[in-house]
């Protein structure tokens, strides 16, 4: 499932996922409070913390940025472009 992953390019890919959604995980979370020093910091980073983790942990079923134009990013990798 794993052996023909470009490892590089997925971890560039998936980190720069992973990236977007730990802010906007923090972007989303600050209006809840109503001035920055009332904002629970902890709170927030462990919330966007668990969501970059989770983020990365779903990219390993497949990134749609490294498949091909015209092509679905299959759940197994790319073992499978023959059926």
């Amino acid at each position: 499932m794993f052996k023909n992953r470009d490892w590089k390019a997925w971890g560039v890919a998936a980190l720069q996922r992973a990236g977007r959604t730990f802010f906007q995980v923090i972007v989303s979370m600050l209006p809840a409070s109503a001035m920055i020093n009332e904002v629970d910091w902890v709170v927030v980073l462990g919330t966007a913390a668990l969501a970059f983790v989770a983020s990365l942990c779903t990219s390993l079923a497949g990134l749609p940025e490294l498949v091909d134009e015209g092509e679905l990013a299959p759940l197994e990798g790319k073992e499978n472009e023959n059926n």
